[in-house]
Order: structure tokens, then C-alpha cells, then sequence
């Protein structure tokens, strides 16, 4: 599925706003996370494994929220689960994780973290109109920080079937808890103070 196919994907377009996020501040967190040059070429490879297994993973995720009525409440209207709504985040999801193993950390890859911050919590179901109607308001941050180790643990298996050695397979699960808390570190942003984040 190309991005102009995923339902509400918008990276790099002129609609994204600007990040109230500094580069010098995503540096800092970076280095808080010992982030390496070793980290983006291990997600790079990673990113060849994960890519085409990413429905498979998927298919792992949502059967966990699925398992979980209080993170599926999230995707339901008053009457169930909206169908629509969960395939039209899958899509995006599934470019997630791709775009999470080749991110270039610039400008415009800021500004899309701060666009899926707001996603969570001021605007979210704005971006899927009528397939998220009568959903929940926001997510919860505690569940969003908590979902940060379901969310590393279960790629591992995946990364395995790439045929690396241990060691390599390592560093790319390391290297993608990193992109991974970075991320989730980012979208914490509109949950707290403007002083305390």
C-alpha cells in the first residue's frame, strides 16, 4: 500500500504542522538513550526483516488489544468495535513500523511525531471522521507508555527469522526499543505541562 493508499497517513505533506519538539531537544533525548550510528544501521536492517513480516506483526498486535477490552475500548463506538476505524489505524500502523526502521530523524520526521502526539490526545478521531465517531475522546498515556514493552518484546521473534547471527539480532531489538521509547517520548508532549515535559 503506497502512502497516498493509507487512509489518513499525511508524513511530509504541508498540512503537518511544525513541532514545538527543538532538534537540539531530540538530540537530548537521543543521547539520554545512548542512541548510536550503530542503532540506525541495525534498524535499517531490521527494517529489511520487519517489512515484509509486518502484517504478521500486526496480526500479533491487534490480537493483543483485541485480548485487552480496555485498550479496544479505544476503537469502539457505543455498540462495538468499529471495524473501519481499526483497518484505517492498521494501515497507518503498518507503515509505523516501517517508517520507525528508516527514519532520518530531520524536520519533517519531528513534526509527524508531534502529529501522531496529537492523534492520541487533542484530535483523535478527527483524522478518520465518521470511522472513529463516538469512539473514546483521547488514549490514555498510561496505556501508550505501557504498550512501549509489548511493542519491543514481540518483534523479536520476527527479527530472528532474518537469519543474523545473536548478536546482530540483539542489536537490532535494542536499536528498536530505542526508536521505540524515543517515539513514545515524543507523543508524551501534549499529555504533560509545557514546563514538566
Amino acid at each position: 500500500m503506497s502512502q497516498v493508499e493509507i487512509p489518513g497517513y499525511t508524513y511530509g505533506q504541508p498540512s503537518v504542522q511544525p513541532s514545538p519538539v527543538s532538534m537540539e531537544d531530540l538530540e537530548r533525548i537521543q543521547a539520554c538513550l545512548l542512541w548510536s550510528d550503530e542503532d540506525v544501521q541495525a534498524l535499517r536492517r531490521a527494517g529489511e526483516i520487519l517489512g515484509p513480516r509486518k502484517e504478521e506483526i500486526l496480526d500479533v498486535w491487534y490480537g493483543f488489544v483485541a485480548s485487552q477490552p480496555h485498550l479496544l475500548a479505544y476503537f469502539s463506538r457505543p455498540d462495538g468495535p468499529s471495524q473501519e476505524y481499526l483497518q484505517r489505524v492498521r494501515a497507518r500502523f503498518g507503515r509505523w513500523i516501517e517508517d520507525t526502521c528508516r527514519a532520518e530523524y530531520d524536520q519533517r520526521w519531528l513534526d509527524y511525531q508531534e502529529e501522531i502526539a496529537q492523534r492520541h490526545f487533542t484530535r483523535k478521531n478527527q483524522t478518520d471522521g465518521a470511522a472513529a465517531e463516538g469512539t473514546p475522546p483521547y488514549i490514555h498515556w498510561r496505556y501508550i507508555n505501557a504498550l512501549v514493552y509489548p511493542i519491543y518484546a514481540t518483534v523479536r521473534p520476527f527479527l530472528e527469522q532474518g537469519g543474523e547471527p545473536p548478536e546482530m539480532v540483539e542489536k537490532m531489538h535494542q536499536a528498536w526499543l530505542k526508536a521505540v521509547l524515543l517515539q513514545a517520548t515524543l507523543w508524551a508532549r501534549p499529555y504533560a505541562k509545557n514546563e514538566a515535559w
